[in-house]
């Protein structure tokens, strides 16, 4: 398509204009080939002729859908004023300060602060691609840092600009983002201190000029190190081209270096007293711009955070008070006064205060000072001769000094800095931000700008080759043929400024002369480069200056002051004064050949286009010119080994007016900086690119059905191209992308917009039509019937006579009944005929139906019997399987124990062998025993005087036993004479009872209240007696039995040790009988090994025995089939061992119930008063219910009574009624009476049980105390053999003691295998306990409905306590296994929620009742500190959180419930208050575990965080489910992270999947449903506000279409609520934020009704927020309009009466307040089982 089509009616151009640089105009007519003469239309509505090139058309302005594009390289028509027209879009309507032009990010200037730059804004930039969020200095720094993480390679950030456009804030601030996103570990605080060095570079670096009050005055690159991880381990600083002049001379209205002014400020402060400082108006140095003040700047505070940051840097306070002497000399040098003598001379006064503060504070002497300040040394061959200067001459030495000190000490700052930020490690990578001046042009522009700008050259030739490889490797990679682009190459500007004889070369040479001048030097550069260099110019009207063309434009510079500033030197004399200071610090500073402490030093060589020659002059100094061109190229080789990032910085206008555009100056500047010249290389090839899904989806509008009939998306994109656009060379298709031409985008969106209008028209016709046609036919239906009376009534007028009248009605009344009498013989018929036909259906249906009703009878039976079959089937393999798993499981254990039975066998043999090695030393022993027994009779008689003492000991002990029986008889009889006051008692209040019973019947229920609660009393108190006299019994049987082992072991004891005496002396006379001793025990080794198989042979047999028996009840081939072919393999190893495990279970089974049924004597012995009491609290019930039966009954009789006296209604009915009732009554008394008489047998029966038990404790007292005197006599007896033995036994256990150990380890052994058969029968015996639970559960339903129907039953069921008894040292394995091990995957489904809970409250309520505080305590806290490990290990799984933040909120509830406190018992039942603790308040520990909890539910809420977030903006923003409401626009170079096509992506089902995977959870979890919904409220909160913060970083997203997109979202989390009941959990009203936005994006916003609806309807926005969204309105076609400004305008104005946040994102880590609501337990305590999962064998209920 020819270029000159495009140029057609209604079309806009661009137009060159004096004040806007271009103007917009509209084409009145079309263009043609040949035209000389273009129609315009103004928009102010002016006509224009205006005349045109045939060759240079004006530039087409792109369509409206294009404008404010986030990339200015997506515009379809890429120049200067479409970059312009985009710019003024976004920065002055949008007031959005960032874009990007393809590889830059333009940054403007707002001259206000912004919200966009908080540590919100930089988490959600952190991890995002480039092209998904909005252009952002943040963007740029990720992407650097992304590519260093993904690449391990260097990169470059490289912010340019004019003094004012930004620089310094963007560069500081892209270091705040490395510092943010990569915190290190260690604790250096390494980002604070690279952070903290911005403040003292700007404080001695930046001054106010008149276009920045905070401008840098030299160019600073600071290398940023990282480690392997990424992390900040250091930083580097280079410095670039101090301004040094500023330090003696400043312009109107500007400022020296702000540490000036900061120091005077503090002048006051003791610490700067000595420093002899005044205000900055005092010195010569600050006041010379006039200007000493910023608005809005504040020096003293300045100064206070210089001080900070120097301290953060590790600067102690002695180095910056040197620092500050420094400073404050040089601001005194400025004010010593310099006097003219004459023409020729000058002079210092000595005693000068300045000079005198100046000398003291460096260490000086001040009389050299004045005397070299107006003078000089000239060193000639043959002598020395001192020459006295003029006035202006000592003002420009004093003046250079100063600011050769201030170099001095700027490098060295730079130079300590840089040591502070240093690191002990390797770095792996850095990213260097370089903050340089841009390219600058004032009125006077001198030797600064000269080189300013020769850097500008070099970073423009390295810009332009970066993006000449980008393009190049672009086209590459998409296999497009490369051809070459012509680009400006600035290398002859270069060349000009320092290759061989170039102008820094003729400054150099010109600067060695002694009489050298500026105008000899720029002679020179007029004779070498005017007329033979056409980038060097001459002035016309000039001879003082050079022109240098520039890349950005053409600079005239002064040559005046050019050699002065190359040299840069300061008089001898002055620097030997200086270097004999006495203070270190500035004597350092003029130390000879010093070692250079820059990375530039004068090993750097420098190769330029063109070689250099080098001069051999040995007294050559290295210039100012030349140090610069040395640290340029440096820095050009660190950029060129560097991946770059560009940031140009663009001041909007000069009067720093806030989102002001100057076209002018931004378009000077555009130029200046680069961004234009990417444009031009961008607009000469192909500068849009759409990948084909974006293409795909944005122009599906102009396929045709046969093209979109093909599954290839590729080929359907190339064959739509080919049909609309015919020229082939507009466009190359790519491997991924299609490459357009400028203009071809454009001409696209103009055929979508005719096709769409078309299509609106079409539309619009049809629809018009049908309301036209509506409106005709309604039309014409009420003509019609207007017609239709009009001409009845004119009939009627025409026909009305007598006759006619008559005639007709006579037809009328014949018409009548011939039409009745035909309508009554119709319906007759019709009648007959649907009376017949309702017969036959109704009868049909009612077969039918009762078909139906057989059939499902059947089918439900047949259901009923399949389904048990099913189910039975189900069970059996089921059995199957877990037999099958337990029978391969119990082989394996007892394969174990006969290899562990093995080896201790080994062990016996080997002791047996160590026996006949000890043999030898126990011969040597046993005579060491006969010498030693001639000994022991000496000491016979010491022991026989100890035995009388044990003796007289054991009597005073006996004695107190008698005197403690004799008082436990008075109290017993003390309690006997209790209980039969109290029986009496009992009888008399019973017999009162039964007769205030008869006597008075209104007072029968208060009566039983004072009854109930009186027996109550007394039955607690027959308990605590009964149960005190019980362990008084079991205390005198203790000590009976004590007494009797004691009286067994003497006997043993003495026993032995005769048996030992006699057996010394037969072993002392026979010792060789030991040797067959040990043969012996060998062949009884043997024989025990023969017996042991023997046995265990004969086991086999009675197992096979057992086997063959219920070989009968088992189907063999059954079992066998369900039995894999290794089972069958594995178990004929050991011969139908599953069998014998089968017949063992039975025998166990045997045992355990005679064991079961001692146990039940005992326990029914010991527990009868209990029962008894128990049964009698039983019929108290009983007889409460009898009476309130009686009550219930008379107050009906009266209600029935008065009923009938108040309606006089007396009835022979109701008198047998009250008859009967009356009757009723009576039976109740004599039942009543029954039951008093049995309670008073069973008072009876209970006082003479009470009097038979203390008979009984009296005949075991007397026999008690018959066998204690029995025991005393024998211990008398006793006592004489037990001291002769004495002696013989201590030297005889010794002798015996391996005999002992042998058969202690015998027993021991014997033991460990009865202790391992034990737990053999308990794990055989598994599954047999559920059965007896089974059956223990059926007796006791089948007690209790015995007992209700007789209520005399003298026995009832066992009660659990709702207690788990544990020992001390099983309480580790109790948390272990709990707590540490247990899984809650699969364990939830089939248990209560919160079972590990209730079980550690049950073991809690034993350690309770034992009151045992310290067993309580470690219970405590074993807990406590269980829950925290497990959740220490498990972090990061969110089941195990669930889990564990259930079972702990149930623990906490648990403690509350049963802690005796009233207001946590009301929900209570009657038998769970008696399961409250009894011994111990429990509330600190219920503090310590709420805040476990507060824990572990914020570790929760964190996990579900992270796990939702990633698909937050991909499924709420990003995916689009609605039909037709794509949205998608071209995204320029940085592209789009995700595809519309995109179908791995997150979509809205991916969030709706996770929060019911997270509810699911919760609920299986058994978590509380008030901290569900709280979970899901701080859910929904995250997700409205990652979605809102995306939405305000993301202006594509800002559409309508993208607002009803949102809206259907938000409708979607609603139903979920609605769906799991949550509607109460107030999540919806988190989301009320971004449902207000998504409506924002809806609405029409153009009158002030809109408005004032925004400003009323947006309440959860903040104005900050809504001018946002309304500014970021983006149009996805041109059918939408943009938000005015002035709309913008309005909103604001009205918003301004809110008093709300300023901030811009909202706080994703935001928690809310969580709260642990109690919850009482319904489950009763007594009721819980443990499930065998839990391996919590060692738990016994109670």
């Amino acid at each position: 398509m020819a270029v000159a089509e495009l140029y057609t009616q209604y079309n806009r151009v661009w137009i060159p204009d004096p004040e806007e640089v271009w103007k917009s105009a509209e084409i009145a007519k079309d263009y043609r080939v040949g035209d000389k003469v273009l129609r315009l239309l103004l928009e102010d509505g002016t006509e224009l002729d205006y005349s045109i090139d045939p060759e240079s058309l004006p530039p087409l302005r792109n369509p409206d859908i294009l404008v404010g594009e986030n990339d200015l390289t997506a515009l379809s028509y890429l120049h200067e004023p479409a970059v312009l027209h985009n710019l003024r879009i976004r920065f002055a309507e949008s007031k959005l300060i960032y874009t990007y032009s393809g590889i830059i990010l333009v940054a403007m200037n707002p001259y206000k602060q912004l919200p966009i730059y908080g540590d919100a804004i930089i988490h959600a930039y952190s991890g995002q691609n480039m092209g998904d969020m909005d252009p952002h200095i943040f963007a740029v720094a990720e992407e650097a840092y992304k590519q260093m993480a993904r690449n391990n390679k260097n990169q470059s950030i490289i912010v340019s600009g004019e003094s004012g456009a930004g620089k310094t804030v963007s560069a500081r601030y892209a270091m705040r983002y490395f510092a943010t996103v990569s915190k290190s570990s260690s604790n250096r605080h390494v980002e604070d201190k690279v952070l903290a060095s911005n403040p003292i570079t700007e404080a001695v670096g930046n001054a106010k000029t008149t276009r920045n009050d905070n401008s840098s005055r030299f160019g600073k690159y600071t290398e940023i190190s990282f480690d392997e991880k990424n992390q900040i381990i250091g930083a580097n600083m280079r410095t670039y081209l101090l301004e040094k002049s500023r330090v003696v001379f400043q312009s109107e209205n500007e400022r020296n270096y702000h540490i000036f002014y900061q120091l005077c400020a503090s002048a006051q402060q003791s610490e700067f007293k000595h420093l002899k400082l005044g205000s900055a108006e005092e010195f010569n140095y600050t006041r010379m711009g006039g200007s000493t003040v910023i608005e809005g700047v504040n020096d003293r505070a300045d100064m206070v955070e210089t001080q900070k940051t120097f301290t953060l840097l590790g600067f102690k306070e002695d180095f910056q008070m040197d620092v500050f002497k420094i400073l404050a000399a040089i601001l005194h040098l400025g004010n010593v006064q310099i006097t003219a003598v004459g023409n020729e001379r000058s002079f210092v006064d000595e005693d000068d205060s300045h000079l005198k503060v100046f000398c003291e504070l460096l260490g000086l002497e001040s009389s050299k000072v004045a005397q070299w300040l107006c003078n000089r040394k000239i060193v000639t061959t043959s002598e020395t001769v001192v020459k006295p200067m003029t006035r202006p001459q000592a003002v420009n030495a004093r003046d250079a000094l100063a600011k050769k000190i201030y170099a001095h000490l700027f490098d060295f700052i730079v130079e300590r800095i840089n040591q502070a930020l240093q690191f002990s490690g390797k770095q792996h990578t850095f990213i260097g931000v370089l903050d340089i001046y841009g390219f600058e042009t004032f009125d006077v522009n001198s030797f600064e700008q000269f080189c300013i700008n020769y850097a500008n050259e070099k970073l423009q030739q390295q810009f332009n080759l970066h993006v000449f490889k980008l393009e190049q490797e672009e086209y590459i990679k998409e296999d497009i043929p490369w051809t070459l682009i012509d680009f400006y190459d600035n290398q002859s500007v270069i060349d000009l400024i320092e290759a061989k004889m170039g102008i820094l070369e003729l400054l150099d040479e010109e600067c060695l002369l002694p009489h050298g001048t500026d105008e000899n030097w720029l002679q020179k550069l007029y004779n070498n480069f005017v007329n033979k260099n056409s980038l060097f110019e001459k002035p016309r009207m000039s001879n003082t200056s050079f022109i240098i063309q520039h890349f950005a434009d053409k600079v005239e510079y002064q040559c005046e002051g050019f050699l002065e500033k190359n040299r840069d030197t300061v008089y001898d004399m002055l620097v030997e004064i200086l270097r004999a200071s006495k203070f270190h610090l500035c004597a350092n500073f003029f130390i000879e050949n010093p070692v250079p402490s820059s990375p530039f030093g004068s090993a750097i060589t420098v190769k330029s286009a063109k070689q250099v020659i080098k001069p051999n002059s040995k007294h050559f100094r290295s210039t100012v010119g030349s140090k610069f061109r040395s640290s340029l190229y440096l820095l050009m080789e660190t950029l060129s080994a560097t991946t770059p990032h560009y940031v140009r910085c663009i001041k909007p206008n000069d009067e720093k007016l806030p989102f002001e555009f100057d076209s002018k100056r931004i378009v000077q500047q555009l130029r200046a900086c680069g961004v234009l010249e990417t444009i031009r290389i961008s607009a000469q090839s192909y500068p849009s690119r759409w990948t084909y899904i974006e293409f795909y989806s944005r122009y599906g509008i102009l396929m045709t059905k046969q093209e979109l009939s093909f599954g290839d998306k590729k080929e359907v994109c190339k064959v739509v191209l080919h049909r609309l656009i015919q020229d082939s060379n507009q466009y190359q298709f790519g491997k991924t992308k299609i490459f357009f031409r400028a203009g071809q985008v454009a001409y696209l969106e103009k055929l979508r917009l005719d096709k769409l209008r078309q299509s609106c028209v079409m539309i619009q016709k049809h629809i018009r039509g049908w309301l036209q046609r509506k409106k005709f036919l309604r039309e014409k239906q009420a003509a019609l019937i207007i017609q239709r009376y009009f001409r009845g009534q004119q009939t009627v007028r025409k026909a009305v006579t007598a006759t006619a009248l008559k005639e007709a009605w006579a037809a009328i009344i014949i018409q009548k009944y011939c039409r009745g009498y035909l309508v009554r013989n119709l319906y007759q018929l019709i009648r007959v005929a649907t009376i017949t036909v309702q017969a036959y259906t109704r009868g049909f249906l009612a077969r039918r139906r009762y078909r139906k009703m057989l059939e499902e009878h059947k089918a439900v039976i047949l259901q009923k019997y399949a389904r048990a079959w099913l189910a039975r089937r189900r069970f059996q393999n089921i059995r199957r399987f877990v037999l099958n798993i337990q029978l391969t499981y119990r082989v394996q254990r007892l394969q174990k124990k006969l290899e562990d039975q093995h080896k201790e066998n080994h062990g016996l043999v080997e002791k047996l062998t160590s026996l006949a090695a000890l043999r030898a030393s126990d011969v040597e022993k046993i005579q060491k025993l006969e010498s030693e027994l001639d000994r022991a009779a000496t000491h016979r008689h010491n022991y026989e005087e100890k035995g009388k003492r044990y003796k007289a000991a054991m009597e005073e002990k006996l004695a107190k036993l008698q005197k403690h029986n004799s008082e436990l008889e008075i109290q017993k009889e003390q309690i006997q004479l209790k209980l039969q006051e109290k029986t009496e008692e009992l009888k008399e209040k019973m017999d009162d009872l039964t007769k205030q019973l008869f006597d008075d019947v209104q007072k029968e229920q208060e009566q039983r209240r004072l009854l109930e609660k009186s027996f109550e009393l007394k039955a607690q108190d027959y308990e605590k007696q009964i149960w005190s006299l019980k362990e008084e019994i079991k205390a005198l049987k203790d000590e009976k039995m004590q007494l009797q082992h004691q009286l067994e072991e003497e006997c043993i004891t003495a026993n032995g040790l005769r048996g030992e005496v006699a057996q010394l002396r037969k072993q002392a006379k026979t010792i060789s009988e030991f040797e067959k001793e040990i043969e012996l025990l060998q062949t009884q080794k043997i024989d025990v090994e023969k017996h042991v198989q023997s046995q265990k042979r004969e086991m086999r047999e009675k197992m096979s025995e057992i086997t063959k028996q219920l070989l009968d009840s088992y189907d063999i081939e059954d079992v066998r089939s369900r039995l894999s072919v290794e089972d069958l393999e594995h178990l004929n190893e050991d011969g139908e061992l599953w069998f014998a495990y089968e017949g063992l279970k039975k025998a166990t089974r045997v045992l355990e119930s005679h064991f079961q049924s001692q146990k039940d004597c005992y326990e029914k012995e010991i527990e009868a008063l209990n029962f008894k009491v128990v049964h009698l609290s039983q019929e108290i019930n009983h007889l409460q219910k009898l009476f309130r039966e009686e009550n219930d009954i008379n107050e009906s009789i009266r209600h029935e009574v008065t009923r009938l006296t108040s309606e006089n209604m007396m009835i022979p009915d109701f008198k047998q009624q009250i008859s009967e009732l009356e009757k009723q009554k009576q039976d109740l008394e004599i039942r009543l009476n029954e039951q008093t008489e049995n309670m008073k047998g069973k008072l009876e029966e209970l006082t003479n049980q009470l009097n038979r038990n203390r008979e009984e404790e009296g005949t075991q007292r007397k026999t008690i105390e018959a066998q204690n005197e029995i025991h005393t006599k024998e211990k008398e007896k006793l006592m004489g053999k037990i001291q002769e033995m004495q002696e013989a036994g201590e030297h005889l256990k010794k002798q015996f003691e391996t005999e002992n150990e042998v058969k202690s380890s015998f027993q021991q052994e014997a033991s460990r295998l009865a202790i391992e058969n034990r737990d053999l029968e308990e794990e055989l015996d598994m599954k047999d306990r559920e059965i007896k639970k089974l059956q223990d559960q059926v007796r006791t339903l089948t007690k209790t409905i015995e007992k209700a129907n007789d209520v005399h039953l003298s026995s009832g069921p066992k009660e659990y306590l709702g207690m788990l008894e544990y020992k001390r040292e099983d309480e580790a394995k109790l948390i272990q296994n709990l707590i540490l091990d247990l899984k809650p995957r699969g364990v939830v489904v089939n248990m209560i929620p919160g079972l590990p809970a209730h079980i550690l409250f049950m073991c809690l309520r034993y350690a309770d009742s034992l009151n045992d505080a310290n067993m309580v305590k470690s219970l405590m806290n074993s807990t406590i500190n269980g829950i925290k490990q497990v959740i220490k290990e498990h972090l990061e799984d969110f089941e195990m959180l669930s889990f564990w933040l259930a079972n702990t909120c149930h623990f906490l509830n648990c403690l509350k419930q049963y802690s005796g406190e009233e207001e946590f018992m009301k929900h209570n039942s009657p038998h769970q208050n008696k399961n409250c603790l009894n011994n111990f308040d429990l509330s600190e520990y219920r503090q310590i575990l709420s805040d476990v909890a507060i824990r572990i539910y914020h570790q929760f809420v964190i996990v579900m965080e992270n796990n939702i977030q990633p698909i937050i903006v991909p499924g709420m923003l990003e995916y689009e489910s609605l039909q037709g409401i794509s949205g998608l626009k071209p995204t320029g170079f940085r592209k789009r992270s995700s595809s519309i096509d995109d179908t791995d992506g997150y979509t809205m089902t991916s969030i709706l999947q996770q929060l019911s995977y997270f509810y699911s959870t919760m609920c299986q979890n058994g978590l509380d449903p008030e901290l569900v919904r709280q979970a899901v409220k701080q859910l929904f909160f995250l997700i409205g506000a990652v979605t809102l913060n995306s939405l305000f970083l993301r202006k594509d997203m800002c559409s309508c279409r993208k607002g009803m997109q949102i809206r259907c979202n938000i409708s979607y989390l609603e139903e979920w609520l609605k769906d799991k009941n949550l509607q109460n959990s107030l999540a919806k009203e988190t989301l009320e934020p971004l449902s207000q936005a998504a409506w924002l994006l809806q609405v029409k916003k153009t009158t002030d009704s809109d408005a004032k609806e925004i400003y009323e309807r947006c309440t959860s926005l903040s104005a900050v927020q809504i001018i946002k969204i309304l500014n970021s309105y983006t149009p996805i076609d041109d059918f939408e309009k943009r938000v005015t400004p002035s709309f913008v305008r309005k909103v604001q104005a009205l918003l301004n009466s809110r008093e709300d946040s300023s901030q811009l994102m909202l706080d994703t880590k935001y928690l809310f307040q969580v709260t642990f609501p109690f919850t009482p337990s319904p489950h009763a305590l007594e009721m819980i089982q443990i499930p065998s999962s839990f391996k919590l064998g060692f738990l016994n209920r109670l």
